[in-house]
């Protein structure tokens, strides 16, 4: 496996077209006091494009994500983009972290130092970790896939590779949203490898062997079922969009900066736990010079195209399981109040062993960027006994 150091670099032309084309925008009509009944309300969107056009600071943020220590390896013919940072004590268990949509490497800045180096945030220096954070192909720097098929099956072989490559023959895995797909996906598929996986999200596609009239779920299950039909009713329209004509969008997506801005500030806002804050601001779940970063990315990238295309696959090849098929290894899982739809731990426990379940009062979807001390404590503790 080849592997270079790689530097983010956005050149000043891209950064002058991007302001260029944010000063321009054609701005849609609204209905007055509508709010966000109808999706990213224009006063949020118009604010934040403003601030992104003025006053956001792209190479602050480029020179503090150069700080990480990151790379591209050719993965089985794909360019992988990761970041590599090495346990302080030099004595980490190796675990890879693996983003979703709308998110990206990033997602795990603040996590990375809570594990790489435990003793200067209160934790036992024998609680380090080896973190490895991949970009999952064709999201930010890792080039989108030239070919159908990138599926959660493929990523999870890619990512068994990467970490043999790396020297890594066993390792541990964490991830929410389609990182919790792969990270399923690397238990069923190398479990000799894998110490364990944990979880701050059950893939949305998970759907355990049962009876077709329902006879054997619990009452908490047949909750979940009912919530989780409404919640998509009110809220899947982009993942059935992006599961089935993602490429339709994209040419908007792509071409309008600001498009692209409302597309995944609007997730961030919905998913993410600000709600519950005196302010009621989703800056206060996750700033908005973070929120920035990640679509500056995926713009930069010119890759919100093939990250939808991730949806498509997933419909195609979903993470399911046959009878008798399950998760052997020891699994933990993390539910955050905010992060919806999230099935109960007896839905769960019929096809993952599930040895830690933990509960959080506040917390989305963003589990790493809003509460990344719950979740590295919760992660740490886990794996505590499985090194």
């Amino acid at each position: 496996m080849k592997v270079e150091r790689f530097t983010i670099a956005i050149s000043d032309a891209t950064l002058h077209d991007l302001r260029s084309r944010l000063a321009n925008t054609r701005w849609p009509d609204e209905i007055d006091g509508i709010g966000w009944q109808q999706g990213a309300a224009l006063d949020y969107i118009r604010s934040l494009v403003d601030y992104w056009r003025e006053r956001f600071d792209w190479r602050a943020q480029e020179s503090a994500l150069n700080r990480f220590v990151q790379f591209r390896a050719d993965v089985s013919g794909e360019k992988i983009h990761f970041i590599h940072e090495r346990a302080k004590n030099g004595r980490g268990l190796p675990l890879v972290f693996t983003h979703g949509w709308p998110g990206s490497f990033i997602e795990a800045v603040k996590l990375i130092p809570l594990l790489t180096d435990p003793e200067s945030h209160g934790a036992p220096a024998e609680d380090a970790f080896d973190i490895v954070v991949p970009s999952l192909p064709g999201y930010g720097f890792s080039p989108a896939p030239t070919a159908a098929g990138m599926n959660s099956y493929v990523i999870a072989e890619l990512w068994g590779e990467l970490m043999s490559g790396l020297g890594y023959e066993r390792f541990a895995a964490q991830g929410g949203d389609w990182g919790a797909s792969v990270s399923t996906r690397l238990g069923l598929l190398v479990p000799s490898r894998v110490a364990g996986i944990h979880l701050n999200y059950i893939p949305g596609s998970y759907e355990p062997p049962r009876a077709a009239d329902g006879s054997d779920l619990a009452p908490e299950e047949r909750a979940f079922l009912e919530s989780r039909d409404k919640w998509l009713d009110a809220e899947g329209a982009y993942g059935h969009m992006q599961g089935t004509k993602p490429q339709t969008a994209a040419y908007a997506l792509n071409d309008s900066p600001a498009g692209l801005c409302a597309w995944i500030a609007e997730k961030f806002r919905d998913w993410s736990d600000w709600h519950t804050s005196p302010q009621a601001s989703p800056e206060n779940a996750i700033s908005r010079d973070t929120l920035l970063t990640n679509i500056s990315i995926y713009w930069f990238t010119e890759t919100i195209a093939s990250s939808m295309r991730l949806y498509w696959e997933g419909r195609r090849r979903p993470v399911r399981f046959a009878p008798g098929q399950r998760v052997d290894v020891p699994v933990g899982v993390a539910r955050f109040a905010k992060e919806e739809p999230m099935p109960p731990r007896k839905w769960v426990e019929r096809c993952y062993n599930v040895q830690r379940w933990s509960e959080f009062p506040c917390g989305g979807h963003f589990a790493a960027l809003e509460q990344p001390e719950l979740l590295a404590q919760d992660i740490r503790e886990f794996f505590r006994p499985l090194r």
